[in-house]
């Protein structure tokens, strides 16, 4: 997997120490703004990156790149990756995938018809300890309640109370606590349960963006909440409720240092099958997998989850959406 990062973000500079860490991954470019020139040539210096673009299209007419991780801001995916496809690159994309279900359908069908590769970068679907409760839900018999929560403090927040708009809060580029955040709450529940029966979300606005919020998800004899915060914080974790015991992982749903699980009567147990100290490395080995092996069925079946997920954001901004008009009335 001859890799091109597009973007130059905090998700990047995060992951970048640890490329190294997946064989058969080569960082064969780099794609920024000319403003951030600079920086590109950084990042190219200290990571061993072969190539630095301050154009797109340059990039992704390089013959040498054959796989592109959009890292871009949330706005920005669907656009990037249909060029990627167009171009004949695979494409792992950042989480949100993209911010409508069009979107999502015309990126699948480009990528189904060319025979490329298409995924979400979504740490939670891929940790062992995800998978190994994926595999264990049985252990507490019927699900009654699932509870996730990832809350935490922006360090961009203050500068949003200042008047200051970033990304992270621009509704207008995918922003807000939901897509940031509540995100990889929705992945944990929807990987287990699928596509829920309703969904409502009761978010917290200011100016128009959700800076935290409550969704509810009805799976008929199950109900989930996910709880996304960026205006406050408090202890995280998700669990699992069952006729027959429960799950709990302490921790945000995006890293899941470790399972706690009990059945009726017995004492708790801990599980921890963590592959790699960094999360977003178990992803990126399973990328290199599916481009390398060309696993469309798998492509097709992290596609269709991604798909569930989007039916849960699309119903949640609607809610948003609602609710801002009543805000401004």
């Amino acid at each position: 997997m001859r890799l091109a990062v597009i973007g130059a973000g905090q998700i990047v500079a995060d992951f970048l120490p640890h490329a190294s860490a997946v064989p058969g991954l080569e960082l064969a470019a780099i794609s920024g703004r000319p403003a951030r020139i600079q920086h590109l040539e950084a990042l190219q210096k200290q990571f061993g990156i072969e190539r630095v673009y301050t154009d797109l299209d340059d990039c992704l007419a390089d013959a040498s790149v054959d796989t592109v991780w959009v890292a871009l801001p949330n706005s920005l995916h669907y656009e990037a990756s249909r060029k990627a496809l167009e171009a004949g690159k695979h494409v792992i994309c950042e989480k949100p995938f993209v911010l409508e279900a069009s979107e999502l359908e015309e990126l699948r069908e480009l990528a189904t018809a060319r025979e490329l590769i298409l995924v979400e970068a979504i740490t939670t679907q891929y940790l062992a300890n995800y998978r190994w409760i994926t595999e264990h839900l049985d252990l507490v018999g019927n699900v009654k309640l699932i509870q996730s929560d990832y809350s935490q403090y922006s360090s961009r927040y203050d500068a949003f109370r200042e008047g200051t708009v970033l990304p992270a809060f621009d509704p207008a580029q995918g922003g807000g606590a939901l897509m940031d955040l509540g995100i990889y709450a929705i992945h944990f529940v929807v990987g287990l349960l699928g596509r829920p029966h309703a969904v409502s979300y009761t978010p917290n606005l200011q100016r128009g963006v959700d800076t935290s919020g409550v969704l509810v998800l009805d799976y008929g004899e199950t109900t989930a909440v996910c709880v996304c915060a960026k205006d406050s914080d408090g202890p995280i974790r998700s669990k699992i409720q069952g006729e027959d015991g429960w799950i709990v992982v302490d921790g945000s749903p995006n890293v899941m240092a470790s399972v706690e699980y009990a059945t009726r009567g017995s004492a708790p147990e801990r599980v921890d099958l963590t592959e790699h100290p960094h999360r977003m490395i178990e992803e990126f080995l399973e990328f290199e997998r599916i481009i390398r092996e060309h696993d469309t069925a798998e492509r097709d079946r992290r596609l269709d989850h991604s798909a569930d997920v989007l039916s849960v954001v699309t119903a949640a901004r609607a809610a948003t959406a609602s609710a801002t008009q009543k805000e401004t009335a």
